[in-house]
């Protein structure tokens, strides 16, 4: 009889250890600060299983089980994956040249890898002002897509930057592809970035309830049509965000109570500040009963004025999104390069359209906006940090699983000095070996 027991017993062992054996590794982080709730936490640890953030409690208590693997990040401080939310290209790539299909997806992964070095490890790819065939042939490339060590950033939709913009306030876009109204609203929408085309994989149909490809539309509330449209995008789960513009704060304000929720790259592209009529900047200074939107600030120095990047910080600190605006260039030496079909040309940290002295994006990465956002504003690390995890996070409805470190989110990581230069990524739970990624061996596209 005790023999039998014993039996048991090694058996119920043995199955036990099996299960555990089958059940996938979980990884321990120790030694860290680690962004989370708002502020520095010391003395805490990061538990990641199956790509994602787990609750360790939970993990040890129930689950009887300790870690396989720890690692130690040497006293690093650990934040969410970065987040980008406009983007043109990077590394010779310009997401708005459209080309064959492997090309372009080669392209695609280059980014996708490269952007991974400075700790971005989501974005939403940005499209200029366009014409529908260049919509019809490029949006099918810019679905969600997971992101991994091997494959690279997350792509969370694409930003499509116009073609629905004010002409007077054009920046590096093409005034022939402009649509100067959107009288039959949501059909002039969809009709233009692609519920016809050309060719076989344009021949799709969008749905009401989501224009495809599409996560984030810059569109001027002023044109005719454009105000109206504004509830049947957000309905659509699109983020419509006001730019390239000369709306009045009248206009900017119905804008906001239509639904609109980020105003693109501030300060660029839109009317300037006048103490009478602030324009979109006064959404900054809205009234109390009206949500604030978030907005993109370019920061590097060139584009906003430190100044004024101060000014908008001190103003909605909540709402600062850093962006890069980054164009092909970036990670490039200097030479000439395309913007859509623009020519142009890289001088020091500036990009001009060719023959003129106007900016045609930038070229600085998202850790350093991160480095300058703190110099310019003399804000805090968390603030900082937030402006590139949590907050673009939220703006695109996904602060549950990326931008945040808790038991759920993505186990996309960013270890960083206390300088904040990034030393170690982690995609879904798996780290990247930065050293292989060489971005300035990446060829043009």
């Amino acid at each position: 009889m005790k023999l039998s027991i014993i039996a048991a017993l090694s058996v119920a062992a043995a199955a036990l250890v099996m299960s555990k054996e089958n059940e996938p590794k979980v990884t321990k982080i120790i030694n860290c600060r680690i962004l989370r709730d708002h502020k520095i936490v010391e003395k805490d640890a990061i538990w990641i299983q199956s790509g994602k953030i787990i609750d360790p409690h939970k993990f040890f208590w129930y689950q009887k089980r300790l870690p396989d693997v720890v690692l130690d990040a040497e006293g690093l401080i650990i934040a969410p994956g970065f987040i980008e939310a406009q983007i043109n290209g990077a590394f010779g790539v310009d997401f708005s040249v459209p080309m064959d299909h492997d090309i372009y997806e080669k392209g695609l992964l280059k980014v996708n890898r490269g952007l991974l070095k400075y700790g971005t490890t989501s974005y939403c790819p940005t499209i200029v002002s366009s014409s529908s065939s260049v919509y019809h042939r490029v949006l099918p490339h810019l679905k969600l897509r997971a992101g991994s060590a091997e494959t690279g950033a997350t792509i969370l939709g694409a930003h499509v930057e116009g073609p629905f913009i004010n002409k007077a306030r054009i920046g590096a876009h093409e005034l022939k592809v402009l649509q100067a109204s959107a009288n039959d609203g949501y059909k002039n929408f969809k009709e233009v970035y692609g519920l016809e085309g050309e060719t076989p994989e344009a021949q799709r149909k969008l749905s009401d309830k989501d224009l495809n490809c599409i996560k984030i539309i810059t569109c001027a509330p002023e044109l005719e049509g454009v105000m109206d449209t504004i509830p049947d995008l957000v309905k659509a789960g699109i983020t419509v965000s006001v730019g390239h513009s000369m709306a009045n704060i009248s206009q900017a304000e119905r804008a906001v109570e239509n639904g609109a929720t980020f105003i693109t790259h501030l300060f660029n592209a839109m009317s300037q500040f006048h103490h009478r009529d602030p324009g979109v900047i006064g959404l900054l200074g809205s009234r109390l009963d009206l949500p604030r939107p978030y907005y993109g600030l370019i920061c590097d120095g060139i584009h906003v004025h430190p100044n004024s990047v101060k000014i908008a910080y001190d103003s909605h600190p909540k709402g600062a999104i850093l962006i890069t605006d980054a164009m092909s260039a970036m990670g490039l030496p200097l030479g000439n390069y395309q913007l859509g079909n623009m020519s142009v040309t890289k001088e020091d940290d500036r990009v001009y359209i060719e023959g003129t002295e106007t900016l045609a994006g930038s070229v600085i990465t998202l850790d350093a906006c991160v480095r300058n956002f703190i110099k310019f504003t003399h804000c805090s690390l968390v603030e900082a940090l937030e402006a590139v995890t949590l907050h673009p996070a939220t703006l695109l409805g996904i602060q549950d699983t990326k931008g945040v470190i808790k038991p759920g989110a993505d186990a996309d990581l960013v270890f960083l000095s206390d300088d904040l230069y990034v030393k170690r990524v982690f995609v879904a739970g798996e780290e990247v070996d930065l050293k292989s990624i060489d971005v300035e061996a990446v060829e043009k596209f």
